[in-house]
């Protein structure tokens, strides 16, 4: 964002007057055409028109379970732009603060920028008010810049998050999901989020069971995702050959943690050898049977 000083080097009035906790707010207020809410498509830029949102590369899949001690949210790593492939290793999960994390799905450039945009909210309202935003407060701010988007979302740029993290005040770990529009949802259990999120819930609905361990639920979210990536051509099954696995995060009472590539490699392997010969992963059938 840019501002002007004076010629003593003293911020803007702006900067120095109390208001908001929101930094939203603040900026829609002081400089709103730096949000990205505030973009104009150029004319013939929508879907199928030529160069524009139709070919901006888009993020999925998101798949996320509560656990017993809290929650775990994956994503895949690819982004397309129409039929091709145009990233192989986007990161699509982010630590939003301290207890609480975000997925995208959407056009890939703008969620990034919400996401974005949604940590700094996050961290201006604890500096300002000298505490942690609760859990439906963040819920309901994300919900908030999710409608601002409305207008780039009906020209095709739609951006549709997922959020999880773990309320400190119920204890427990808690899914929300969103619409376009920004209406949000609880969601018990889990919940997927992007184009093979259909599959990726199939998979879901057979494989999770309330109270697993953190270990047993980031097993589940893999073998989710490779359900979608088998059936959905935008989403990426883990890469054996680059080494580019599901980023994975996990969020209990202390905090927010990123599975290391180093824990989550044998997971993959472990659920790749699983489906050797047993592709649609049908329990009552083992490679070594088929």
């Amino acid at each position: 964002m840019n501002h002007s000083s004076d010629q003593s080097g003293r911020l803007p009035a702006a900067f120095l007057r109390p208001g908001s906790s929101s930094f939203t707010e603040f900026v829609r207020e002081y400089s709103p055409d730096v949000l990205p809410a505030a973009r104009v498509l150029p004319a013939g830029a929508l879907p199928g028109g030529g160069p524009g949102a139709g070919e901006a590369p888009h993020a999925t899949t998101i798949v996320a379970l509560v656990f017993a001690d809290g929650v775990v949210m994956a994503g895949d790593r690819r982004a397309t732009a129409g039929p091709m492939i145009a990233q192989r290793d986007i990161t699509k999960v982010f630590q939003t603060d301290e207890h609480s994390c975000a997925g995208i799905a959407g056009v890939a450039g703008l969620a990034v920028e919400m996401i974005r945009l949604f940590q700094v909210e996050l961290e201006h309202f604890e500096k300002l008010e000298g505490t942690l935003m609760s859990f439906e407060g963040k819920a309901n701010r994300l919900s908030t810049m999710i409608r601002g988007n409305l207008g780039l979302a009906m020209q095709g740029l739609a951006v549709v998050p997922l959020f999880a993290g773990y309320d400190l005040d119920a204890g427990r770990g808690r899914i929300v999901g969103y619409d376009v529009t920004g209406g949000r949802s609880e969601e018990r259990d889990h919940h997927t989020v992007g184009s093979g999120s259909i599959f990726a819930r199939g998979a879901l609905k057979k494989l999770y069971r309330p109270g697993m361990s953190e270990a047993e639920t980031v097993r589940v979210a893999v073998e989710a995702l490779w359900d979608a990536a088998d059936d959905d051509s935008a989403t990426g099954g883990p890469d054996l050959l680059r080494k580019i696995w599901p980023v994975v995060g996990v969020v209990t009472a202390a905090g927010f943690r990123k599975v290391p590539d180093a824990e989550l490699e044998p997971v993959v392997e472990a659920v790749v050898a699983g489906r050797r010969g047993n592709p649609g992963g049908n329990p009552g059938i083992t490679g070594q049977e088929a």
